[in-house]
């Protein structure tokens, strides 16, 4: 992992501990976020220990639940950039959770969401068998230990990207019951029933149905629209989903390639100053939009 990130990181000092290698580990520099020019580079030790010390705080002083759910979300998240680590550092850090509250009795209430953040990570550095293993470990805990229907909801919904990512049948069916199961508990607007509506459309694209998705789309995106800021992850991945749809359909018309290169053009602007041009979401929505100009060209031409 640090040799990949060797030369991006090349003569820089982490933002956390100020020093290029790690005191103890001997550990190179990483920065897996959306961080860009001198800012984000640090050592997987430092983040780590960052993340350990806020969430030991709120439980010594008893900040409560909220603070503390809050607080274990910087084991995914950049405390500079606000976004979530992806790839090779997601997973390290879901390791260095796991690690740091596995000794805790299963009912903890740390213990619980890191095996949820160890399963991310590896589904993040694509190591896809063994985030599948965990998260349906996970929802065979959950189950027993009766937790609210909104947790397993995630779980569930975790499980089906490990299916999707692995070309599993069984995908569909649970990405389907996933995303009406939000609709039922937090209705139209709420951004897990938004989130669950992308995937469940992504994998209807995948499986060529692009009638049933555009329609599914149309009515998330207008929902989205309403709820959510542009810049919102689940709202930029609403719209490449749909713009997608249009350039993917053999049956696309010149209006469908028209909007969707308007689509992308606006979202791969958002990604490009929210993300940076490096990162992969806004990398893939960039090859997506070459993708529909190619197709718009194609019929023009």
């Amino acid at each position: 992992m640090f040799q990949a990130c060797a030369e991006d990181t090349k003569g820089q000092t982490c933002f956390i501990c100020t020093q290029a290698l790690h005191w103890n580990t001997k550990e190179g520099l990483v920065r897996g976020c959306a961080c860009r020019g001198t800012a984000g580079f640090a050592h997987v030790s430092c983040l780590a220990e960052q993340a350990k010390i806020l969430v030991t705080e709120a439980e010594e002083n008893n900040l409560g639940l909220k603070v503390i759910n809050a607080r274990m979300g910087r084991w995914q998240t950049c405390g500079l950039c606000k976004q979530w680590y992806h790839g090779v550092v997601k997973c390290a850090l879901g390791w260095a959770c796991w690690k740091t509250y596995l000794g805790r009795p299963e009912t903890d209430k740390l213990r619980r969401p890191a095996i949820g953040l160890l399963g991310n990570g590896l589904h993040a550095a694509h190591h896809c068998e063994d985030a599948l293993s965990v998260r349906e470990a996970e929802l065979s805990t959950e189950r027993r230990l009766g937790d609210s229907e909104g947790r397993i909801l995630i779980v569930k919904g975790n499980i089906a990207n490990s299916y999707q990512r692995l070309g599993r049948t069984e995908a569909l069916n649970m990405y389907r019951d996933v995303y009406f199961g939000w609709l039922k508990f937090g209705g139209e607007l709420d951004s897990r029933t938004l989130s669950a509506a992308c995937n469940y459309a992504g994998m209807l694209k995948i499986l060529k149905q692009f009638e049933e998705t555009k329609a599914l789309l149309r009515k998330t995106l207008a929902a989205a629209r309403r709820a959510l800021g542009e810049t919102h992850s689940v709202r930029l991945t609403l719209t490449w989903t749909y713009a997608q749809v249009l350039y993917d359909n053999p049956g696309a018309t010149l209006d469908d390639l028209n909007e969707a290169v308007t689509t992308l053009t606006d979202a791969a602007r958002i990604a490009h100053r929210v993300l940076g041009g490096a990162h992969p979401r806004a990398v893939a929505i960039a090859d997506s939009l070459r993708r529909a100009l190619a197709a718009l060209r194609g019929r023009t031409e």
